[in-house]
């Protein structure tokens, strides 16, 4: 399919590559306005805030770039009480938000049980949507929830290329195609679904990254997280054990290529939610969050995590969020997104593609 006024056709993997590789800031100016256009006539001028609650950083799993992996050990675990996220739930409502972001590590401490019982009292206490980001967990504790009331399930596949997301997932069951087929999954439990991808991991190469925004056309998603690859420096990858490719052809982890990407999944997926990431703000911290804005993202997600657990969720360095004190940011948060002719958006804000679907 070719869109109006650029020259991509997203069945084929070398006009999206080609994009990737376009370093004409002319060319490019073309994409930001191309894709904040499609932004604008599918999902309108409103920007949904999420509020994002980090409720464990205990993780069985050993990803090479994380910094709240298994093998860790100086790390400080923590995992909330039920009453800790019911107040981050209330705070959400406080703040306008339409709808709470539960995020952990792979941690088997949050039982099906309990994370059934969190979701009711969120739903039953604020009326909240629930959007759950806990990893590659069973069918049965996943469709529970589901029947629990949760309304989305998050999970990045991190690339489509099956040998780098082997490479970067040492010892792991599932490949990057179970995580693409989990996806379809988790639609088939009647969730609203969420993928997403890295920029720049050691040795991606812009054809892959091209398969990645095929992947997203593919799934149709209802959510598209597109961030850079930040290692932290106490794994692995951070340490530098991941040879990247030769100069020319490593994809590489900047905001403007960040950017590209999330424009590119604007253009192939025009009804979808797409935010504008912690991680770009992290790369960009005084203007990341308005360049995903301004380039096809709709939605942010502040986040509600108490203070003194931030800074142990910390999956890679110098995150943006750590720092922002939560009062003084919501309402520098309200300001800029009016700041660039835009608007708060109400309610819990689904994606146009899941009420199409």
């Amino acid at each position: 399919m070719r869109e109006p006024g650029l020259p991509i056709d997203f069945s084929d993997r070398s006009s999206i590559e080609a994009w990737l590789c376009e370093g004409d800031p002319i060319r490019l100016e073309e994409l930001w306005i191309a894709a904040d256009e499609m932004r604008r006539e599918h999902v309108g001028d409103a920007v949904h805030l999420r509020g994002l609650v980090e409720i464990s950083n205990h993780c069985v799993r050993q990803c090479l770039y994380c910094g709240i992996r298994a093998g860790h050990r100086e790390l400080v675990r923590y995992r909330l009480t039920m009453s800790e996220v019911l107040e981050c739930a209330h705070e959400a409502v406080r703040r306008g938000y339409g709808t709470l972001v539960v995020q952990a590590g792979e941690d088997p401490g949050w039982t099906r049980d309990s994370v059934c019982d969190l979701i009711r009292r969120v739903k039953s206490e604020t009326g909240l949507a629930v959007t759950l980001s806990l990893g590659e967990r069973d069918d049965d504790e996943i469709l529970a929830w589901k029947n629990a009331g949760a309304d989305r399930y998050l999970l990045r596949f991190e690339t489509s290329d099956r040998a780098l997301f082997a490479r970067i997932h040492p010892g792991r069951v599932h490949v990057a195609g179970d995580r693409v087929q989990r996806l379809r999954e988790l639609r088939r439990m009647g969730f609203e679904i969420g993928g997403g991808v890295m920029v720049g991991i050691p040795g991606q190469s812009y054809a892959s990254l091209a398969d990645d925004v095929m992947t997203f056309r593919e799934l149709d998603l209802d959510m598209i997280g597109v961030g850079p690859f930040l290692a932290h420096p106490a794994t692995p990858m951070g340490r530098g054990e991941i040879a990247s490719l030769p100069v020319g052809e490593q994809v590489p982890a900047t905001k403007e290529m960040t950017c590209k990407v999330v424009a590119l999944a604007r253009l192939a997926c025009p009804d979808a939610n797409i935010p504008s990431t912690t991680a770009l703000a992290t790369l960009a911290p005084e203007q990341g969050r308005e360049l995903g804005l301004a380039r096809g993202a709709n939605i942010v997600m502040p986040n509600l995590t108490p203070f003194r657990y931030r800074s142990l969720y910390e999956i890679y360095p110098a995150k943006s969020c750590i720092s922002e004190d939560p009062v003084d940011f919501n309402a520098q948060l309200v300001a800029r997104i009016r700041a660039i002719g835009r608007e708060v958006g109400e309610g819990p804000g689904a994606a146009p593609a899941w009420r199409r679907r």
